[in-house]
């Protein structure tokens, strides 16, 4: 049977659960079995698919979804795998209509009401919206409120939570005003859902995204206050730590605006300026994706290190715009729900379109006997979300909304829709929301023809995500609606990266050639294990020793040498030991995150291909999986080079390119040092220089040219002094001094520069036969002359740091800052100052 006639002959309509469940609404089948109207017109295709067929879509959308490198973290938790599921919610032109304009006019509503909140208070003053309702909401940010205020717009892109009743009517759950988030989710799914099912998108006809975003990009160049000619917009994200670093990474991206944190920004004379090496750029317009409390450590929250300091006065002075307001979030207020009706009657002079659900506000005398009256039948939440209410029991809620009834409301328990979804090897039914998206797009509202929907599990917490098609009642209507979008900027705009981005991205370089550089080792050493455990007698005992030696400078020793496998696995698979291949790339990971918006996607596809060797190698128990699964995270990590090999010559690239040779350099001296600076007889010798052949990706070169004579000189000259050999230290060397050179802080003089020549002339200076030359056991002058690089690169990389990724004191929140009075000596007490 396929999937959707299993679904419809097990799903009945009203459909009563266990125990009396409230009757829930289904979005696909109707209460006599047959599909509804928005699936009829893909009835062939949707009714054919089987559950073989689900199930293999299913692994297509988590394969997808883990190459796009996908991820999403519910506060307070690490973020994990985004869960997209198979089956869409789909819904039709007649049914769309009337809910796209409610969410056009309640957009509408919401930006008036804030707009007078902030500015003329009229609403305040006339007891239209209780004060207390208001004032005692966190996203009321009293040091933006001023009667001059005059922004007539100053909700630009607002979300709106969505639910059905029973009746399959829409209810407004929640508005998010404060920093919406989900539109990068929203259009992810969309491109993996439209690859994995493309039959079924093909007749679906339904409208495209892509529209939405160049106009949401059109309406914040256009939000730039003045008329300047360029104007520069910035998303402002509180970094990869962010539940939604996705979400915020992928916007930017798409939009073509940079992303960037609070230590790239700073206020000068009253306006926001993005720092630039050598030069600050002004900024015009802020997409904030930081809480407004976190936005400004100077006059909100003192202990923020995720904000700029004195963005609040630039927004008082009108120099810059930020979208959302700093005191949107007031509108997230569920204590403002009772009260929509009667203002949308006042302030727009018709009735409210798209109803809300049943709240009761409890500093209202009349909520307040409701809500205790029903306290087993309704939700009880504070209007900001502070506080723990669950297991209080009701006498011990009752107590808690009692004491402060003005700062919580009583909702109504919606029996929310139901949809199919894949889990557990079949389809079943489990409730969902459907996020919506509304923008100030030239002089009107305009609702996403589309959005995010979510599934949730039996406690009511997030599951998955399901894509939204909208169907067109036309095929020849324009996609979103938008025949044309607002003219943007023609001035070439100049890509500006700062001084974080520019560290990322040098790490990015360094982790990809240390991760390399591991998993080579790991394979040379492997080969020389395997070896040994066929010819025990030989002499490849003490070869792999040797060898490993070179593993245990880089990565210290985890376990005997008896347990060579657990030692190789650790290697690959622990990311909390240092200096193993696992740690380079999960560090190579957290450094691509940081500046996500400026690398291809393509790059999360090695992180895929890296993920499921990984997997295969903690799956299998088998020796031969150790050298499988390393060499396909080798393969992983070579086609990285070829991503940014595509990337704009930007210092970015060189910054990359930079790190890449610098640790390149470093790993190739490491691994000298540990296996050619003492003798231990020609057989061994013999074979741990192979081994460090293959290990620098040099032994084919060195093959061709001496003829398969391995040789402590030749071997040397290839890996140090060879010009050629993209892998020698000659080679790294003059690589790194072009990429500094490109720098637009390099001077031709700067400390790294300097560095970096001085290293070349050493090594210029330096005879092969000195180094190779014997004393005792050893070859004391190639490890002195190893042991003076090592440093010297050490030296280089911090001068690096120094010249092009400084960009001020380390933040330090106002709530710890420590100052001393302008007479205090040396031996004054410090003057804590308390935080605002």
């Amino acid at each position: 049977m396929t999937v959707l006639r299993e679904y419809a002959a097990t799903v009945t309509q009203p459909t009563l659960g266990d125990e009396g469940e409230p009757t829930r609404y289904d979005e696909v089948v109707r209460p006599d079995g047959s599909l509804r109207p928005a699936w009829k017109g893909m009835a062939e295709v949707a009714v054919g698919l089987t559950p073989h067929d689900l199930r293999r879509v299913d692994g297509e959308i988590r394969r997808f979804l883990t190459d796009d490198g996908v991820t999403y973290g519910r506060p307070g938790e690490a973020a994990g795998p985004w869960r997209l599921d198979p089956v869409p919610l789909v819904i039709d032109a007649a049914e769309w209509t009337p809910l796209e304009v409610g969410l056009a006019q309640r957009a509408e509503l919401l930006n008036a009401i804030l707009s007078d909140l902030y500015g003329a208070q009229s609403l305040l003053a006339s007891g239209s919206i209780p004060a207390a309702a208001v004032l005692s909401h966190r996203g009321f940010v009293r040091s933006v409120a001023r009667a001059s205020a005059r922004d007539p717009r100053p909700l630009v892109l607002s979300a709106t939570d969505l639910g059905r009743n029973a009746a399959g009517e829409w209810r407004v759950l929640a508005d998010r005003t404060q920093a919406p988030s989900g539109l990068g989710y929203a259009m992810e799914n969309r491109r993996v859902v439209s690859r994995v099912v493309p039959e079924l998108y093909r007749e679906a006809g339904l409208h495209r995204m892509e529209p939405y975003f160049s106009a949401l990009r059109s309406a914040l160049i256009q939000s730039a206050p003045g008329d300047p000619a360029d104007p520069r917009v910035v998303v402002l994200s509180p970094g990869t730590s962010s539940e939604t670093a996705y979400d915020q990474a992928f916007v930017a991206s798409a939009l073509g605006f940079p992303l960037v944190q609070g230590s790239d920004l700073l206020v000068r004379d009253g306006a926001v300026f993005l720092k630039v090496p050598g030069r600050l750029e002004r900024v015009h317009v802020v997409l904030r994706r930081v809480d407004a409390a976190w936005s400004d450590p100077l006059e909100l929250r003192g202990d923020s290190q995720l904000g700029v300091a004195g963005l609040v006065e630039a927004v008082r002075r009108g120099t810059v715009r930020v979208v959302n307001g700093l005191g949107a979030g007031v509108l997230e207020n569920p204590a403002l729900l009772p009260f929509l009706p009667a203002l949308c009657e006042e302030l727009l002079g018709e009735p409210l379109r798209l109803a809300s659900v049943a709240t009761w506000w409890c500093g209202d005398p009349a909520g307040l006997d409701h809500v205790l009256g029903h306290l087993d039948a309704v939700d009880v939440r504070s209007l900001d979300g502070s506080g723990a209410l669950a297991g209080l029991g009701r006498d011990g809620l009752r107590d808690v909304v009692l004491a402060a009834p003005y700062r919580f409301v009583g909702q109504e328990r919606l029996a929310l829709s139901q949809a199919p979804t894949l889990g557990r090897g079949s389809v079943r039914p489990q409730a969902l929301t459907l996020r919506t998206f509304t923008l100030r797009y030239g002089s009107a509202y305009r609702p996403l023809v589309g959005g995010l929907a979510t599934v949730l599990d039996e406690a009511g917490r997030t599951s998955s995500s399901k894509d939204v098609w909208v169907l067109k009642r036309d095929p020849a209507l324009p996609d979103q609606g938008l025949a044309d979008v607002l003219p943007l900027t023609r001035v070439r705009s100049v890509s500006a990266l700062v001084p974080r981005v520019l560290e990322d991205m040098f790490w990015v370089g360094r982790y990809a050639e240390r991760a390399e550089a591991l998993l080579r080792l790991v394979l040379a050493a492997h080969a020389l294990a395997d070896d040994f455990r066929s010819r025990p007698n030989s002499s490849g005992g003490t070869s792999l020793a040797i060898v490993m030696t070179a593993v245990q400078r880089l990565a210290g020793v985890r376990f005997e040498e008896t347990e060579l496998d657990r030692e190789f696995r650790s290697l690959l698979l622990d990311p909390h030991r240092a200096g193993s291949a696992a740690h380079a790339l999960a560090g190579l990971r957290d450094s691509g995150m940081g500046v996500r918006d400026q690398l291809s996607p393509d790059t999360w596809r090695v992180f895929g291909v890296i993920d499921r060797a990984r997997e295969a190698l903690g799956e299998s128990g088998h020796s031969h999986q150790v050298a499988e699964s390393a060499g396909r995270m080798l393969t992983g990590i070579l086609s990285l080079q070829g991503v940014t090999a595509s990337m704009i010559r930007d210092p970015g690239w060189h910054m990359i390119g930079a790190g890449r040779a610098l640790e390149r350099a470093t790993q190739l001296c490491h691994l000298l040092r540990a296996t050619t600076t003492v003798r231990h007889g020609i057989d061994v010798d013999r074979e741990v220089l192979n081994a460090v052949l293959a290990a620098s990706e040099s032994a084919v070169t060195h093959r061709r040219r001496y003829r398969g004579y391995v040789r402590p000189a030749g071997v040397l000259d290839l890996l140090l002094m060879d010009p050629d050999n993209p892998r020698s230290l000659a080679f790294c060397l003059a690589e790194a001094a072009t990429h500094l050179g490109a720098m637009p802080a390099s001077t031709g003089s700067a400390r790294p520069e300097r560095l970096l020549d001085g290293l070349r002339g050493q090594l210029d200076g330096t005879e092969v036969r000195e180094l190779v030359a014997i004393g005792g056991v050893g070859r004391p002058n190639l490890e002195t002359f190893l042991d003076a690089v090592l440093g010297q690169l050490a030296r280089l990389t911090d001068a690096v740091a120094e010249l092009h990724f400084a960009s001020g004191p380390t933040p330090r929140t106002f709530g710890s800052a420590l100052l001393a009075g302008p007479s205090a000596g040396p031996a004054a007490a410090p003057v804590q100052v308390p935080a605002p």
